[in-house]
């Protein structure tokens, strides 16, 4: 029986070791099949990087305000008896938007125009006695401020009819009318906004560490949301001289021609701050870099080390860390890392690795436009 058993735990242990043997041969024999395997050259797109000059620009957000802007009001209570313009009208400094009713005081002005003339006389003839000697200067002066009160009482009268004519303080556009003819009006009630809108002001705020790079005088550009592909020029004109406490920026004013009123005031816009150009600045396609936590980098485009399976030398990529500055549209620059003439991936870096295999093709290139112009989707 013992010697029944060893046979069969012999004969198991030779079977184990035939097809351990058996296996061995099989793994040796895949590796050296696939021992000069090559994956396939990734296809990808590229970009040579060349010197250029750069207009480096500040875009922030900003809003529109009117170089002057009030809603016009009554001075004093009364009833519209005309009105002189239209809503949305341009309007003249000093041209008639509503008259309030001035029987009234039209009727004072009159009676304090009589009372004054009739002072007059009597002032004249109290001089003609004092300079004949044969009344007393006490008199004269209480004539005299008797003319001065009926003179003051005139002013008053026209003072308060003036009132009542309520005029356009500045050239401007009209808003909506908010009133109608023969409406009471209460002391305060607003008539119409009016806005002086060309030029117009934009105001927009820039981080503190920005305020050195930004003086009167720079140019800016400003584009709106539903006045497509126009862009709208002016100059940085004055720049607020305090910092804010809470969120470090500062405020900045910029002047537009607004000839077609296009702008109006309210509005928010995008503001380009125009900085002084930089030639030489090299420049490569956003696209193109590999952003990691550790680094940022590229993959430059070069001959391989080695002959591909043809037996032919293709392209390879080298990973290179770059450190980058600003950017604008579909570029940015880098700062250092990249080479003038050095060709860099543009698309697919995200399955790349050094020395990896490329196929370059550029039949479909990713955007690499300055000032770029999506169609709407």
């Amino acid at each position: 029986m013992l010697k029944r058993m060893s046979i069969m735990l012999a004969a198991l242990l030779l079977f184990v070791a035939a097809l351990a043997g058996y296996t061995v041969i099989r793994i040796r024999a895949t590796i050296a099949k696939y021992a000069h395997f090559a994956l396939p050259p990734a296809a990808v797109t590229s970009s040579v990087a060349q010197a250029q000059t750069w207009q480096p620009v500040l875009s922030v957000v900003g809003s529109m305000r009117a170089v002057n802007g009030v809603l016009v009001s009554t001075d004093l209570a009364g009833i519209v008896s005309q009105i002189a313009f239209e809503s949305g009208s341009e309007l003249k400094k000093g041209e008639l938007l509503v008259k309030l009713d001035t029987r009234t005081e039209e009727a004072q002005l009159h009676s304090a125009q009589a009372r004054r003339e009739l002072a007059a006389i009597s002032l004249q003839r109290q001089k003609n006695l004092i300079d004949k000697k044969v009344a007393s200067q006490s008199d004269y002066d209480a004539a005299e401020s008797e003319f001065r009160q009926a003179d003051a009482a005139v002013e008053e009268a026209q003072a308060t009819i003036s009132r009542k004519t309520i005029t356009a303080p500045f050239d401007g556009l009209a808003g909506i009318r908010q009133v109608d003819l023969g409406q009471y009006l209460n002391v305060g009630a607003t008539i119409a906004p009016l806005q002086s809108i060309d030029p117009i002001y934009v105001e927009f705020s820039l981080p503190q560490q920005n305020i050195g790079e930004v003086t009167t005088g720079k140019a800016v550009h400003v584009r709106a949301d539903g006045i497509p592909g126009h862009e709208f020029a002016g100059v940085v004109t004055a720049i607020d001289s305090k910092v804010d406490e809470t969120t470090r920026n500062i405020t900045v004013q910029a002047t537009i021609q607004n000839p077609g009123h296009q702008l109006r005031p309210g509005m928010y816009v995008n503001v380009d701050v125009l900085l002084p150009a930089e030639s030489g600045v090299v420049a490569i396609p956003a696209t193109a870099i590999n952003y990691a936590p550790y680094g940022d980098s590229v993959f430059i485009v070069k001959d391989a080390t080695e002959p591909g399976p043809d037996g032919k030398r293709g392209k390879e990529v080298v990973e290179q860390f770059v450190k980058l500055g600003a950017s604008q549209g579909d570029q940015v620059t880098v700062l250092s890392g990249v080479k003038p003439g050095d060709e860099v991936v543009t698309s697919g870096v995200f399955k790349l690795r050094s020395h990896a295999a490329v196929m370059i093709n550029n039949s479909v290139k990713p955007g690499d436009d300055l000032n770029p112009n999506p169609p709407d989707t």
